[in-house]
């Protein structure tokens, strides 16, 4: 058993009707009695901000998963093929029984294809979307039936409890998606590090990352002609709405995602259409025309500096693998 990096402020467990034996549902509950707190906070700060792990909430996940196949969108196309095409040589290096630890969960649909070759023991998919966490695990259980799993709902770059079990063949830790890019480049550093503890002895790490390029490629890939990152951003207030009898009207606000290349990094943005005002768990926020809303930061990365970084947190590269036009790398360290 790892040791605990923090102490759970309160966990709940409930079996899944039918497969109670393989599936143990963990509940970390998180943000919500500080989810109005935290709001405020960042409305209140200069320039104004929505910490983007609101974005999922049902509607904001499924609005995700279709962003994934749009055809500007490149990172989940470009990412599924190279994990195809090098599976059989991570599970060559990682062997079979392994416990897999999935950070951001999501749709569940890479993880398929590391439980079809890496065969392990039991796996903990980890994600904020309660709904999808649990129609995930419930399908993964019925496809895997030799599978234990510990679908966890849990803000997963906080510390995070792993569940007593014989891992004795070690851990492999799966981070796909990009979503390191999320963290600033100095928390991206101290989640790595915190990860490692985690994972421990004999530990892997499986890291997907969108790498830098074109300004013009990368800005396409979050201002799709169709909308639909531009509703997934606005759908941030309506989830804010919902959780915190807020009056947001969307209506009021406009989509903006554009690349800084000194930051290597996209930003996305909800521009005020007008003045407003917006009640908010008894508080009110002004907005002058045309003000932002910052939503994410999306950093991209060299593969230097991944590696760099990755070092810096006690990881040692294993494998490096990229697509041909060098658009999205998969890394697999080991816990140095």
């Amino acid at each position: 058993m790892k040791k605990l990096l923090c102490e759970p402020a309160e966990i709940t467990q409930q079996p899944l009707t039918g497969v109670e034996d393989r599936i143990r549902f963990t509940d970390l509950k998180p943000v919500v009695e500080n989810m109005a707190e935290e709001v405020l906070s960042g409305l209140k700060a200069d320039p104004k901000q929505i910490s983007p792990k609101y974005f999922y909430d049902a509607a904001g996940a499924e609005l995700f998963e279709q962003i994934t196949e749009l055809p500007e969108y490149y990172p989940t196309r470009t990412e599924m093929t190279l994990l195809r095409e090098n599976l059989d040589e991570i599970a060559a290096i990682a062997g079979f029984g392994r416990f897999v630890v999935e950070y951001g969960s999501g749709s569940s649909q890479k993880i398929r294809l590391l439980l079809q070759h890496l065969k392990p023991t039991a796996y903990m998919p980890i994600d904020i979307s309660r709904e999808q966490l649990l129609e995930n695990a419930h399908s993964l259980a019925n496809a895997y039936p030799d599978l234990a799993l510990y679908p966890t709902c849990a803000d997963f770059t906080t510390p995070l409890q792993l569940p007593s079990m014989n891992d004795s063949k070690g851990t492999l830790g799966f981070f796909p998606g990009s979503s390191l890019g999320n963290f600033t480049p100095e928390r991206a550093g101290e989640f790595l590090a915190r990860l490692g503890r985690v994972l421990g002895k004999k530990g892997l790490f499986l890291l997907g990352v969108d790498r830098k390029k074109d300004t013009k490629v990368l800005e396409a890939a979050y201002n799709d002609e169709a909308g639909v990152t531009a509703r997934f951003n606005l759908n941030i207030l309506n989830a804010i709405n919902a959780a915190l009898s807020a009056d947001f009207d969307i209506r009021n606000f406009k989509h903006l995602a554009t690349y800084d290349p000194h930051k290597g990094s996209i930003d996305m943005y909800l521009k005020s259409l007008c003045s407003q005002r917006v009640s908010l768990a008894g508080e009110v926020i002004e907005f002058e025309q045309g003000e932002r809303i910052h939503t994410e930061a999306s950093h991209k990365y060299d593969p230097e500096e991944v590696v760099a970084m990755a070092g810096a947190a006690g990881f040692e590269m294993l494998r490096h693998y990229t697509d041909i036009r060098h658009y999205f790398s998969v890394f697999l360290f080991r816990v140095a």
